[in-house]
């Protein structure tokens, strides 16, 4: 099909209908043809069922061809869009980010039920959404989220600007930069895929320094529970996301810890492992 055929009949149902086409021959789902209409359109998706004999602008049609071609392509759905739903809000993303993903709002949830009135850490914040997140959720509390890379920082400080959270950002490798027993509770989604996990390539839009650690994944893992014991104050958390295959491994790694135990995520594997400081 030539660029000119796919996007010559301008009706809403006709260029869906061969979006999805294209998008299967791809082996990407059909139904993403909805998504990447009700983003160009800025309309929900029963509008989108009932006005499908409506006409699509020319700029409409010429962003749709291009966003079903970098589909095609293996561009994330995410960053075609330029944003990601995460803990029921909207999140811009980049490449210079991870995409939010749904897995890590168990990490959310278990830091909600265990935090007290403080000062916590998000470390490796990337788009910001975990830090984001808490600190909407808990806006009385003080919130510091860090990230090595400086692009990533643009991208948090803008969702926070977006989403009025109160978070204060630096950039810095892990606890370096902070005060012994200074911290009550450290939250952390580092990079924890070995060099060689299978999954990489389905990843390969996304940062791989954000995605791959040493030591079989867990060398990030190690080097923020090692440093937190430090950081934490006597009785502070911390929390640690992870591959679904790395519990016992986490569990190992939090041994100088008390209480510590691994959750699972919403589709039952093991996620977060976390350990309370020994007071």
């Amino acid at each position: 099909m030539t660029r000119s055929s796919f996007i010559k009949d301008s009706s809403i149902a006709s260029f869906r209908q061969r979006m999805r086409a294209q998008l299967a021959v791809a082996g990407v789902d059909a139904a993403e043809a909805d998504g990447l209409l009700m983003h160009a359109l800025g309309v929900s998706r029963a509008w989108l069922l009932i006005h499908d004999h409506e006409p699509l602008g020319e700029a409409q049609r010429q962003w749709l061809a291009n966003a079903v071609t970098q589909r095609c392509d293996g561009e994330p759905f995410a960053y075609i869009v330029g944003e990601q739903g995460f803990y029921g809000r909207l999140f811009v993303v980049t490449p210079d980010v991870l995409i939010p993903r749904s897995d890590t709002e168990c990490l959310i949830d278990a830091a909600l039920a265990r935090f007290a009135a403080g000062y916590w850490l998000d470390l490796g914040t990337g788009s910001g959404a975990i830090a984001i997140t808490l600190a909407l959720q808990r806006p009385d509390w003080s919130w510091l989220a860090s990230d090595r890379s400086a692009a990533a920082l643009r991208i948090a400080q803008r969702n926070a600007r977006a989403l009025s959270a109160p978070v204060a950002f630096w950039r810095g490798d892990w606890l370096a930069a902070v005060a012994p027993r200074s911290v009550a509770g450290i939250v952390a989604n580092p990079p924890y895929l070995a060099p060689d996990d299978p999954h990489l390539p389905a990843l390969a839009r996304e940062p791989t320094t954000a995605l791959v650690a040493a030591q079989a994944g867990l060398a990030d893992l190690r080097a923020i529970a090692d440093a937190a014991l430090r950081a934490l104050k006597p009785g502070g958390w911390l929390l640690m996301e992870h591959g679904h295959r790395q519990g016992a491994a986490a569990r190992e790694l939090l041994a100088g810890y008390a209480d510590v135990q691994t959750l699972l995520d919403i589709e039952q594997r093991e996620r977060v492992t976390l350990g309370r400081k020994r007071c």
